[in-house]
């Protein structure tokens, strides 16, 4: 059983010593910590999470870079909660996040481009940006797509069974998301929940919706984990997929995993083997 937070922006307002102490609570309580953490080397985020783990002299923490907008970002930590759940080990889990992170369509209908630089923006962009009215349609995850939010024109979405998560910023509609865009993935199911603080900032502008299409099966999660191959640390001797074990830090072989294809066809409640509860801190990512 792991604690999986995501470690954000908001917890830089707190002092070195009490982030050590929630992370020290969270090890007592659950045994291992996963921590999604941006991407980025020179995130403070990040080189605050890497003290913090150097600090405690720990192996029980394992930092995951995640490289995924805001929305997306907490509802991986969501999925990765209901597996906690179940009977995968905390270096499966957290090499699931890795893997996870390749079934999660991840965009924005946005009101403006002219601050965007997460995504590659051509000169007729920029213009079109201009007038009055005109609202983008933006992916970040699989792959980057921007273009103006019409029915005609639909991004590629994913060709498995989805709900879509919605976040509504300020002066943008979230019609087309909910309609258009809900139709054309095929989405069963259209789930609000708030935007996340640092949206704003991920997408250059305050006026958007950020949508995520995604797994919300944990039966399915589950099926898509363990159909992955799984091997023993040598070192540390936790059960992981991948190549490293997220924990130690040391090489298990060197071949590369890559997604299995989701071949499910229903989200009917599927039967795993559960123990323990998840923990509560970090949901804030997905609830504030």
């Amino acid at each position: 059983m792991s604690s999986v937070i995501a470690v954000t922006a908001d917890d830089l307002a707190l002092s070195l010593e009490h982030h050590l102490m929630r992370i020290v609570a969270s090890l007592e309580a659950y045994g291992h910590v996963v921590a999604l953490v941006p991407p980025d080397p020179a995130d403070p985020v990040r080189r605050r999470m890497h003290t913090l783990r150097a600090a405690l002299d720990a192996d029980r923490v394992a930092i995951v870079p995640v490289d995924l907008p805001p929305l997306a970002g907490a509802l991986l930590v969501e999925q990765l909660r209901q597996l906690a759940n179940t009977d995968l080990g905390p270096g499966v889990l957290a090499g699931a996040a890795r893997l996870l992170s390749h079934y999660l369509y991840s965009g924005a209908l946005l009101g403006s481009v002219a601050k965007l630089d997460r995504i590659d923006v051509p000169v007729g962009a920029h213009l079109k940006s201009l007038v009055p009215g005109r609202h983008f349609a933006a992916l970040a995850h699989p792959e980057p797509y921007l273009g103006v939010a019409d029915v005609t024109a639909m991004p590629s979405g994913p060709s498995f069974l989805t709900q879509l998560a919605v976040a509504t910023g300020h002066g943008v509609d979230p019609g087309w998301v909910k309609g258009a865009l809900a139709q054309a993935w095929r989405t069963q199911f259209t789930r609000d929940v708030p935007l996340p603080p640092d949206s704003a900032s991920w997408w250059g502008t305050g006026r958007l919706v950020e949508f995520v299409a995604y797994i919300a099966d944990v039966g399915v999660l589950y099926q898509v984990v363990t159909s992955v191959r799984r091997d023993t640390c040598g070192w540390c001797g936790l059960e992981v997929i991948g190549d490293q074990c997220l924990f130690c830090s040391a090489k298990v072989d060197g071949r590369v995993r890559t997604p299995q294809p989701v071949v499910v066809a229903s989200n009917s409640g599927s039967s795993i083997r559960s123990s323990g509860s998840t923990s509560s801190s970090g949901r804030r990512a997905i609830e504030r």
